[in-house]
């Protein structure tokens, strides 16, 4: 007879993966261990090894879990009917929310991928590309006449603003997430030119 899951196994498993994040955060893919991993989220390794085979297996699904969640709050909040500036700034505004308390989860994408192997790495890369898509779109209309040759490098380079936020955003400072997202949407329609000082 199958096991059934018990009723707070999503709860568990939420929890061990933040906790997950945290340890390969810190330590690295590499020295992170599954020891480590069980003792940050206050299980036993035996519990762990229940709902995760290995350190490959939650490094996949931190990574899966963090986009997905990107995605779903990209897709709620986009709105293609908006005027196409208020559109993208919709959306950078989403990511920055989403990106809230994930550090962690942020830095185990941008270090972990590349660990995976190929058919998990490629499940990854199609939601990103459906994340810089929507992104892709948002800029097009705003200029519809960018040639698309420079499409894709104007929108990597609003990720690369958004996406190394962690590295020195501080939550409780004078600039708020809200603050930041329209910093940086007119930062890539207008240049800096377009900041407002207050």
């Amino acid at each position: 007879m199958a096991r059934t899951r018990a009723a707070d196994f999503e709860d568990k498993q939420r929890a061990i993966l933040s906790s997950a994040a945290s340890v390969l955060a810190e330590q690295g893919m590499d020295k992170a261990s599954m020891a480590q991993i069980a003792v940050q989220a206050g299980v036993s390794k035996a519990l762990l090894y229940h709902y995760y085979p290995g350190k490959d297996a939650l490094i996949f699904d931190i990574i899966r879990t963090h986009l997905t969640e990107l995605d779903e709050a990209l897709s709620a909040a986009d709105a293609p009917e908006a005027e196409p500036r208020s559109r993208l700034r919709g959306l950078v505004g989403a990511v920055l929310e989403c990106y809230r308390d994930a550090d962690n989860y942020h830095k185990v994408q941008l270090n972990g991928t590349q660990t995976l192997p190929p058919e998990q790495k490629d499940e990854i890369h199609a939601i990103e590309r459906r994340i810089v898509r929507r992104f892709s779109d948002a800029l097009r209309a705003v200029r519809p006449e960018l040639p698309a040759a420079m499409l894709m490098p104007v929108t990597m380079s609003l990720f690369g603003m958004v996406n190394w936020v962690y590295m020195w955003f501080r939550d409780g400072g004078a600039l708020t997430r809200e603050g930041y997202a329209d910093i940086a949407t007119a930062l890539i329609l207008d240049g800096i030119g377009g900041v407002k000082s207050a």
